[in-house]
């Protein structure tokens, strides 16, 4: 695997900023690992961070460079502060990096498939919100979508930790406005699984969720998972004993790659 910091400037954004990206790389005398990688274009990973974390944090936290090698994916980890991922109400317009200019960038720098069925996302906390967002706003880009402890309620930003906590609530607010324009608008996952289920099921990217049993965001999951399913929508949904933390997101993101939808041969 190669593996590159890259560093950028953001039209959207007004800044500079980076990402760390791994590409793939056919070998066979490595120790202790052989890469693959085809003879084509990447398929590829969008890996997001989360609230407290930068684009490094999944190498320095995982072996996520290890994982990747078997699968001949490429890993684009990039920088969202501290967003949600989202066109802010009162900041950066991050949903619009995300989407429109960091991929733009990066399949122009780097050897990266631009087609649908090779473009996938993943994140925990703050980023499996923002991995699951991506994928049900815009499923024609997505063909898979991965939340690992994910923030996948935001009422209960609102309605719990945001009442307690003044510095938070302002933060909440920033990023999303009042709870009155979360709601049932493109922040909010709950409606974006209600609109996705209208498409047909060949136009629905694939969603995995995943969250521990001790994690406090479980019974957000959980209610998540719920309207999910009775939006008859497909989820492979997974849970077992864990917290929000590093030991538990290392395991369960060699599930997600085992799960992801990689073709075997890509076009050039």
């Amino acid at each position: 695997m190669a593996l590159i910091q890259c560093d950028f400037y953001s039209e959207v954004l007004g800044l500079s900023t980076s990402m760390n990206v791994i590409l793939p790389q056919q070998t066979q005398t490595q120790i202790g690992m052989e890469g693959k990688a085809s003879s084509g274009k990447h398929p590829t990973l969008y890996l997001l961070h989360g609230l407290s974390d930068d684009h490094s944090i999944w190498l320095r936290r995982t072996s996520i460079e290890r994982y990747a090698a078997a699968y001949g994916i490429a890993i684009v980890m990039p920088n969202a502060h501290r967003s949600f991922y989202t066109d802010m109400k009162e900041g950066g317009q991050y949903f619009t990096f995300m989407t429109e200019e960091l991929p733009r960038l990066a399949e122009s720098f780097f050897p990266l498939s631009t087609l649908r069925e090779d473009r996938f996302v993943a994140g925990l906390s703050m980023g499996g919100y923002g991995a699951f967002k991506l994928g049900m706003s815009l499923p024609h880009r997505y063909a898979a979508a991965a939340s690992l402890s994910g923030a996948t309620d935001l009422k209960h930003m609102y309605n719990v930790r945001a009442q307690g906590d003044p510095v938070w609530k302002a933060e909440v607010y920033r990023m999303f406005g009042t709870l009155e324009e979360m709601q049932g608008g493109p922040n909010d996952l709950f409606h974006l699984a209600t609109e996705l289920a209208k498409l047909k099921s060949a136009d629905i990217p694939k969603l995995y969720q995943c969250c521990g049993t001790e994690d406090f965001l479980y019974e957000g999951n959980i209610e998540f998972r719920d309207h999910v399913r009775k939006l008859g929508l497909e989820l492979t949904y997974e849970e077992e004993p864990g917290m929000h933390e590093w030991g538990y997101w290392d395991m369960k993101i060699q599930n997600v790659l085992e799960w992801l939808p990689i073709r075997q041969q890509q076009r050039v």
